[in-house]
Order: C-alpha cells, then sequence, then structure tokens
C-alpha cells in the first residue's frame, strides 16, 4: 500500500483529502503546514506528497527542495490556485510530478495520482532494463557455457578491479573485443570513455596524431588542434585492436606513454598526464614477431602484465548449441521470421567443422541460412553452405599457373580471397597469413598500377 502525505493548512479541505483517498488504498497521513510536513518526512517514507503551494512558513516549493536533497525519490503534487500557475510550472522544472488548480475535484486529483505511479512504475522498469542492457554489456554479448569460456569470464572479473594492462591473444573473430568491452565494463572506469584503435588500419604517417593529437600546423592539412585517442579516453579504457601491426617507430613511443602516462602532441613540447588503461589484442604469436625483430620484447611484457588467451571455436565445440541458439533468435527476430527448429544432424555437423573464422564465421553461416531458409521452418543441412567454409577458393579456374608469373599468382590469390571474404581485409590477410598493413600496401601497389580488379573499398 502506498504512503501519502497531505499538507494543507485549510483545514477542511485537508480531511476532505483524505476521506476520498483513504477509500483508493492509500495509507493517508496529514500535516497542517510545511515545517510539520518535513518532519513526518523525515521519519517516515513517503511515496507520494501532495502539498499546497502557499502556506505560511515554508511554501511547497520550499517544502520540496529540502525534501529531495534528504530524500530524493520523494513524489510531490502541487495543488495551487490560477494566480499561482507560474510558480507552480516553475516547481515542476525544479522536481515536482505535477501539479493541480483549485478548485479540483476529487477524481480529477486520484487521476494526477494515478499517472504518477504509473510514471513511477516505468521509471521502476526502466532502471530494470538499464540493469539488464548493463548486464549485457558485461556478460551475455559473450555466450558460452563450457569450461575454456567460464575460465574467460573468471579472467574478466579478475582482472576488471584493477588498472593492469591486459593483453589478449587469440584468432580472428574468437571476441577478443567483446572481452575488453567487459572488461571496461565491469571496472571502475565504467563511466568514462571505452575507445577503440584498429592498429592495422592507420597508415603510418598518421599514427602518432592518431594516438596523441596535434597542435595546429604541426603539418601539411592540421587545420586546427586535435585530441588523440588517449587524451579522449583520459580516465577511460583505450583498446589497441591487433597491436602486433603497430610501426616500430610508434611502439617507443607506446612504451613511454605505459610507463610514464603522459603524451605529448604533435607539433609541441609540452606533455600532456593522462589517466588510461590500455587493453591489448593480437591475432598473431606475438613472441614470433618478436624474435623477428617486429615488435618490441620491452613492450610486450609492459603490456602482458594479464594475459587472457582467448580459445578458437573448435576447441569449445561444446558451446556451438547455445551459439547456435542466440543467433537464431537473433535473427529470426532481425528479418521477422517465425521460430524455427533444426535438425538434429545440422548441430552434429556444425561441432565438426574447424570453423577458422571462429565465432564470427559461425555467426556469418547462420545468417546466409537462415536468409536462404526464407519461410521454411526447419533448418537442415542444405540450408549451410559447409563445403565452402573450409575452401578459400572453388573456382576450377584458381591458381592457372600458366603463363603466370610468381608475383601474378599472389595477385590473384590476393583478389581471389577477397572476393571469398566480401573485401573483409582482416579476414582475408588471416587467410593468407599475411599482416593487414601487408595486404594494404599490396593492394595500393596494384592500384597505382592501375589494376583495381577488385578495389571495391577501404574494406575492414
Amino acid at each position: 500500500m502506498k504512503n501519502i502525505l497531505v499538507v494543507e493548512d485549510d483545514r477542511s479541505l485537508r480531511h476532505i483529502i483524505k476521506e476520498a483517498l483513504s477509500k483508493s488504498d492509500f495509507n493517508i497521513d496529514l500535516a497542517v503546514d510545511g515545517v510539520k510536513a518535513f518532519e513526518k518526512i523525515l521519519e517516515t517514507d513517503f511515496d507520494l506528497v501532495i502539498t499546497d503551494l502557499m502556506m505560511p512558513g515554508m511554501n511547497g516549493v520550499e517544502l520540496m527542495e529540502k525534501v529531495l536533497q534528504v530524500k530524493p525519490g520523494t513524489g510531490f503534487l502541487i495543488m495551487t490556485a490560477y494566480g499561482t500557475v507560474e510558480t507552480a510550472v516553475d516547481a515542476l522544472k525544479n522536481g515536482a510530478f505535477d501539479f493541480i488548480t483549485k478548485p479540483f475535484s476529487i477524481p480529477q486529483m486520484k487521476s494526477n495520482i494515478e499517472k504518477y505511479f504509473e510514471f513511477q512504475g516505468l521509471q521502476h522498469e526502466n532502471k530494470i532494463l538499464k540493469k539488464q542492457l548493463s548486464d549485457d554489456v558485461k556478460y551475455r554479448k559473450i555466450i558460452g557455457k563450457s569450461t575454456e569460456m567460464e575460465e574467460i569470464f573468471h579472467l574478466i572479473n579478475v582482472v576488471s578491479s584493477s588498472d593492469a594492462p591486459v593483453f589478449i591473444q587469440g584468432e580472428s573473430g574468437t571476441g577478443k573485443e567483446l572481452i575488453a568491452e567487459s572488461i571496461h565494463a565491469n571496472s571502475g572506469r565504467n563511466k568514462k570513455p571505452f575507445l577503440k584503435i584498429n592498429c592495422s588500419a592507420i597508415p603510418e604517417t598518421l599514427v602518432e596524431s592518431t594516438y596523441f593529437g596535434h597542435e595546429k600546423g604541426a603539418f601539411t592539412n592540421a587545420v586546427k588542434q586535435h585530441k588523440g585517442l588517449f587524451e579522449e579516453a583520459n580516465g577511460g579504457t583505450l583498446l589497441l585492436d591487433e597491436i602486433s601491426e603497430t610501426p616500430l617507430t610508434m611502439q617507443a613511443k607506446l612504451l613511454r606513454v605505459l610507463q610514464e602516462g603522459t603524451i605529448t602532441r604533435v607539433g609541441s613540447t609540452k606533455e600532456i598526464k593522462v589517466d588510461v588503461r590500455v587493453v591489448a589484442t593480437s591475432n598473431k604469436n606475438v613472441l614470433e614477431i618478436i624474435r623477428d625483430g617486429d615488435f618490441r620484447e620491452d613492450l610486450f611484457y609492459r603490456l602482458n602484465v594479464f594475459p587472457i588467451k582467448v580459445p578458437p571455436l573448435r576447441n569449445r565445440a561444446g558451446d556451438i548449441p547455445i551459439l547456435f541458439e542466440h543467433f537464431l533468435l537473433k535473427f529470426q527476430e532481425k528479418y521477422g521470421f517465425e521460430k524455427k527448429s533444426v535438425n538434429s544432424d545440422v548441430l552434429q555437423s556444425l561441432s565438426s567443422q574447424h570453423w577458422p573464422g571462429n565465432v564470427r564465421q559461425f555467426e556469418n553461416l547462420l545468417e546466409r541460412a537462415i536468409l536462404f531458409s526464407g519461410e521454411e521452418v526447419v533448418l537442415t543441412t542444405n540450408h549451410f553452405d559447409l563445403n565452402s567454409e573450409h575452401e578459400i577458393i572453388e573456382d576450377k579456374n584458381y591458381l592457372d599457373l600458366t603463363p603466370m608469373t610468381i608475383a601474378e599468382v599472389e595477385k590473384q590469390l590476393i583478389f581471389s580471397t577477397l572476393k571469398r571474404t566480401s573485401d573483409n581485409r582482416t579476414q582475408a590477410a588471416d587467410m593468407l597469413g599475411i599482416s593487414v598493413r601487408t595486404l594494404r600496401n599490396k593492394l595500393h601497389q596494384y592500384e597505382k598500377n592501375g589494376d583495381s580488379t577488385f578495389l571495391v573499398g577501404e574494406g575492414n
């Protein structure tokens, strides 16, 4: 039962309201003025205070302002005469739910009260939804119940309570970025920015400016001052995605930032303090890259304070049924299909696949199968193009070697792989066993030579 306090200096009106509202399953208490009302509110929690605006000693607005300082969840409904409507409107701006002008009918008042409690119910539902959305960010976007994924969840919980750098390693498509987001969402930095930088996608000439910013006139086209990502992420978390693609010259500067907590914009000598938690990812064997001389060992160990290794999907096949159910619901809703069921042999076939593209590949395959199935309500193996998931190219003319140079074979392989991945350059580079930077340089060279066979855009 809701508790309501009626504050009215007119004794007759005060008791009329009490008698009428008591019949509507409300607990009604009365106060003769603002001072007495405030004393009662300090002793008792009221869901709603219905107060006259103009009263001696302490008016309704003053009462509301005092109460909201100590009990901010209390609702207020203001009673006012026509001559003070403007003041009542000001009260709305300061926290009142609504006002009602005198003279009013009891049904009018009941209607206002019902609207308030409906509003409160919606606010409560909104809080629940926000909590659910928050949980989605923290955990539910990472799907899995296998032992391997339970260990990942445990590591997220452990590392989230600290500010230590985290290095997440795993194949493309395993969900490294989702893990980084979850670490941020569970941390004390979750009210501050979470920013991501794809280290392989930035031209080498713009890397330093992207990270640290630049001053006006620092270089051609620097027409105004620009903050870099470290400044933009101050107080929050910065994800350095595929950090193994970072140029060596930039690696030394990154190491300095991690050690000293300061950055210097391009074109400036002024050091700027930054407070940023760094999470780095890589889909490569970084120790091999270090041995090859392409990644600084000291930077690796500075980042690798808390390592997380994400298992490939083929090593956690037990998660495939739950992943299947998750994406099935997602795409049914997205495309407006009726609920679909699945043959048992489908899950068995999916569980036996190698999944070089991991969860991302699995998701794309299922989306394609749902679209292909159309209005059919049962998904079968016929809806899944499983064979094509194992081979980069099935075209019978692929690698027709005569008469072709090694460079021409390489070019055809690159274009064919891009076609297979729908111009997803990150996935294509992974399939080809080269870095995204190397792939981009190759494509720019082909473009320079006038060969734009598959240069449809910048890709991923």
